[in-house]
């Protein structure tokens, strides 16, 4: 462009120009800036090494529902505890211990002192487990000597759609309701029924107690063996028993459900 403009060649500076000083600011932040990075990508690796990992939620135990006909099949049979194993079909079948022990000595007891009855302890969970989660309903929790934190009391037996009309019969002592009767304890006696078969599993003196999983344990296994001629390991016996602790068949085949599946379960002694 010069030439379109004027002949002559453009005047020369009066003073040399300086040179350029060369940039070398520029790669050596690059180089610290990568370095940076990559101190602080292995910190985040490192501290999310570091985070504790939340263990596998382990798998709600199966309970299939079966609807067998009343009085003509008899639920699965397992053999007795080893106690030893209780820690471990506890944590399998999602029984708290406390009351899984509690079942596995009632059985034991009425394999001592009533061996032809032939209850089984999965017959005492699978009753258990449907009237009060095992002692663990509402956030009741089990102390370890068998009381629990707080009483477990069912509703009132007014007449309501589907229950019974039952006056009080203890005074509200039991179930703290002197106006009308409530089932009581992990295993849901009425207090009339207590009263009469109530058992203190550790034979130490004091009343049976219904909010207590050994004494009603206990005491489940000696009113379903009385109520089924002390024959539970026949089909006629076993429904008998339990259409004697409630009347209803879908309850029947609720307990039936809950012992067939833990029996089932139960690994080869």
């Amino acid at each position: 462009m010069w030439g379109s403009m004027t002949s002559s060649p453009p005047i020369a500076p009066s003073t040399p120009e300086r040179p350029r000083p060369k940039r070398r600011g520029l790669p050596t932040m690059l180089v610290i800036g990568l370095v940076l990075g990559v101190v602080v990508a292995a910190y985040l690796v490192m501290r999310d090494d570091d985070t504790p990992k939340k263990p596998a939620r382990q798998p709600q135990f199966a309970l299939p529902v079966l609807t067998p006909e009343a009085r003509t099949t008899l639920p699965f049979q397992a053999p007795p505890i080893d106690m030893a194993a209780v820690p471990e079909i506890s944590r399998r079948m999602q029984i708290p211990e406390r009351s899984l022990i509690a079942y596995a000595k009632a059985e034991q007891r009425q394999r001592e002192t009533n061996a032809e009855c032939g209850i089984s302890w999965t017959m005492l969970a699978g009753i258990g487990r449907k009237e009060s989660f095992h002692g663990r309903i509402n956030g009741t929790t089990i102390n370890p000597d068998g009381t629990l934190s707080k009483p477990i009391i069912g509703v009132p037996l007014d007449g309501s759609p589907g229950f019974k009309a039952i006056k009080d019969t203890d005074q509200g002592v039991l179930d703290k309701d002197t106006t009308w009767d409530r089932a009581v304890g992990s295993m849901q006696f009425l207090p009339t029924t207590w009263k009469r078969w109530g058992v203190r599993a550790s034979g130490d003196g004091k009343p049976a107690d219904p909010q207590n999983v050994d004494d009603a344990a206990a005491t489940a296994a000696r009113y379903l063996c009385d109520s089924g001629g002390n024959n539970l390991t026949s089909a006629a016996g076993w429904w008998q028993a339990v259409l004697t602790y409630n009347e209803s068949v879908a309850y029947g085949q609720a307990v039936f459900s809950n012992q067939e599946a833990y029996a089932k379960a139960v690994k080869p002694q």
